[in-house]
């Protein structure tokens, strides 16, 4: 999460280099090596990271009208291997790989966001609700197989959930009599939060990972002038 100039980044093919870390595409595993000092308080953060997709794909969605914000799930599911140097820590577990991109920024085309990863025993769910800047809302609400077929089904009722410690509202899909319920709020920033979150859909356990994104929020000058402390910003 380190910003740098446009000269320590390069990409081809199968890698993106960011300074001392790179993403690299060998064979069917994606491989991350960093090298990054922390920040607000300095400690060196030096590892690897290897995501088995279980499968890959690639179908793009746009979340606006005009196309200019473009969101792909890569690997809707995959296994993740964590094995850092500094500090001594590793484990394995699930993940997800997607991906962002657009012709503007973020707080241009959106006033907010919410967005969750359900794993359900075989299947994965994902819901997206997004509050475009021109008033409108939209939704995408998707099931995906164990081999990555995609379909588009019926989303559940919102759900509210506690606000974060920076007042920033969470609503999560889900059902009213089994609805969501939070365990733990992994981040929580003055714009951003992520959870972890238990729930059933169609009666089988899924655990959730939700976040909230105030785009609003974000496009506070006093915000915006926070970022480099928990962004570091490196000009060579």
């Amino acid at each position: 999460m380190t910003e740098r100039r446009r000269a320590s980044v390069s990409r081809d093919e199968n890698r993106l280099s960011i300074g001392p870390s790179n993403l690299v595409w060998e064979g069917d595993v994606l491989t991350i090596r960093f090298d990054e000092v922390t920040s607000p308080r300095p400690s060196r953060l030096r590892g690897v990271m290897r995501l088995h997709p279980q499968a890959i794909n690639d179908q793009v969605f746009s979340l606006d009208t005009e196309g200019r914000h473009r969101w792909r799930p890569i690997a809707p599911r995959a296994r993740v291997e964590v094995d850092l140097e500094n500090p001594a820590l590793s484990w394995t577990g699930d993940g997800y790989f997607d991906t962002n991109a657009g012709a503007e920024p973020l707080e241009d085309g959106f006033k907010a966001w919410d967005w969750s990863r359900a794993h359900l025993p075989a299947d994965t769910l994902m819901f997206y609700d997004v509050q475009r800047r021109d008033g409108d809302l939209a939704h995408l609400a998707l099931r995906i197989g164990p081999e990555g077929n995609l379909r588009s089904i019926e989303p559940p009722p919102r759900t509210r959930l506690a606000a974060t410690s920076w007042g920033i509202a969470r609503q999560v899909r889900g059902g009213t009599e089994d609805a969501p319920r939070l365990r733990q709020t992994l981040e929580d920033t003055p714009f951003y939060s992520r959870s972890s979150l238990l729930g059933r859909y169609g009666g089988e356990q899924a655990r959730i990972v939700h976040e909230s994104l105030s785009l609003n929020r974000l496009r506070s000058p006093i915000v915006k002038a926070m970022l480099p402390v928990r962004m570091p910003r490196i000009f060579w």
